[in-house]
């Protein structure tokens, strides 16, 4: 069996001052550099860039629109519960 890191009871522990020499000098501490703010500001940069412009097709719009409005856009309820189920299944890991 392994004896426990500590005290043990009954033992007898000499708790005073341990005598210490006088130590050398002490160099100063020099700046680190940060990685972490370059990766914060990449991480910034890219989220004002995503945030500065939809991710919208602008021309598939357009199109969809002038279909809606001449009658030519046809919705299909299987497709879009086909649909449906595939992204479920997507971020469900299935």
């Amino acid at each position: 069996m392994v004896d426990p890191i500590g005290i043990k009871a009954g033992a007898v522990v000499d708790r005073g001052a341990v005598p210490m020499g006088a130590s050398g000098a002490v160099a100063a501490v020099q700046p680190v550099a940060r990685p972490e703010k370059i990766v914060e500001s990449m991480a910034a940069e890219f989220s004002g860039a995503m945030a500065s412009g939809a991710p919208v097709d602008g021309a598939r719009v357009v199109e969809l629109r002038a279909a809606i409005r001449a009658g030519r856009f046809t919705v299909s309820p299987q497709a879009i519960a086909e649909r449906m189920l595939a992204m479920k299944q997507d971020w469900s890991g299935r």
